[in-house]
């Protein structure tokens, strides 16, 4: 669990496939939204912005939407990424592994998928 004195940047990144669509609201970006500003909100977490990759696969991680928010962690603005689910963060494990346990920590990003209850970080 991280100190409660760090002060937290989020990024709210979302996404949604054409492929995802098949399963309705309940994954809609507007969804993840409400998800994702109502856990920063009850946690303390500062909104620094949304990162939205609609129609983009999960697999493909050159999403433009995802690469702004990994230049914005780069230049120090984000130091907290929150997704609904691990899902919407991608669906290429071996990616998202480099992310989660090697990129992100060496960054000091914490990670949370507020649906799955996992946090990295």
């Amino acid at each position: 669990m991280a100190p409660n004195n760090t002060k937290y940047s989020a990024a709210l990144c979302m996404r949604l496939s054409r492929d995802d669509e098949n399963f309705g609201d309940s994954i809609s970006i507007e969804t993840q939204r409400i998800v994702l500003h109502k856990f920063a909100q009850e946690n303390g977490l500062f909104v620094y912005d949304e990162y939205v990759d609609d129609g983009w696969s999960g697999t493909n991680f050159a999403r433009p939407a995802f690469q702004r928010m990994i230049s914005d962690i780069e230049a120090g603005k984000v130091n907290c990424v929150v997704t609904k689910n691990l899902s919407r963060f991608g669906r290429e494990h071996v990616t998202m592994d480099y992310y989660l346990e090697f990129v992100f920590p060496e960054m000091n990003v914490r990670y949370i998928a507020v649906n799955d209850n996992e946090e990295y970080g």
